[in-house]
């Protein structure tokens, strides 16, 4: 995933409401940008992090300016924008890049799904074959400082009752003999393995355990990051210990 034009740097002053971030810029102006990323950000907000943003020219937008890129622990750099988390594993799925995931001939988006309403991010299909693949995809971004930088990544940042509730869905979808699987795309240039945040959410971890039990697949795929592009390119371990 190319930025054309490379993103802008910038000091992150503050992250408010949830959907907002005031930036100063290098010429010491102020400006507003909008932040994608409904979760805690944890680790991620910092005040006086070094962020990166970018520009749309949609004259409808009330902040054409969108938080991208934030510096985090140990200079690492974290992808906070979760709307490119499943455009990432898209394009990982499209190049190759996601081993488990190919030999699919359809691949589409937002498939409604599920007793409890939902939609499936990605189902990949295969011609003349009932088996279907449904993908759910989740954004990592919260790595593990306690006591000094070990690589470990958490998920997730905040209590999520949609996180467990995808995992539910994906039991169902195992028990009907289709495959389940759940890509943790870590924006995150540090992570080198993905566990379970039970201090967060313990709750969410306990149906991640239950899921891997009964056949749901787990993967976590790790991105390089910079101003200019964002991709996905190596599988690292999930660890639920």
């Amino acid at each position: 995933m190319k930025f054309d034009p490379p993103l802008q740097k910038a000091k992150l002053i503050r992250r408010y409401k949830r959907f907002l971030a005031d930036i100063e810029l290098s010429d010491g102006r102020e400006m507003t940008l909008h932040c994608p990323n409904t979760g805690s950000m944890k680790n991620c907000q910092n005040p006086d992090s070094d962020v990166w943003f970018s520009i749309s020219d949609n004259p409808k937008r009330k902040y054409p300016g969108t938080w991208e890129i934030v510096k985090v622990n140990d200079g690492f750099l974290a992808g906070i924008n979760t709307g490119r988390a499943n455009a990432l594993v898209r394009e990982a799925i499209e190049n190759g890049c996601i081993n488990s995931l190919q030999g699919y001939q359809s691949i589409r988006s937002e498939v409604p799904y599920g007793k409890e309403r939902s939609r499936i991010d990605f189902l990949l299909e295969k011609k003349g074959v009932d088996e279907k693949c449904y993908v759910e995809v989740k954004n990592v971004t919260l790595g593990d400082v306690e006591g000094g930088w070990t690589g470990l990544g958490l998920f997730p940042d905040s209590v999520t009752e949609r996180g467990r509730k995808h995992l539910r869905e994906l039991m169902e979808v195992k028990k009907k003999q289709h495959r389940a699987v759940l890509v943790f795309c870590v924006q995150h240039t540090g992570i080198e393995k993905v566990q379970p945040a039970d201090f967060i959410d313990p709750e969410y971890g306990k149906a991640l355990r239950l899921a891997i039990t009964v056949g749901v697949e787990v993967y976590a795929y790790r991105a390089r990051i910079s101003d200019k592009e964002i991709t996905l390119y190596e599988e690292i371990p999930v660890e639920c210990p």
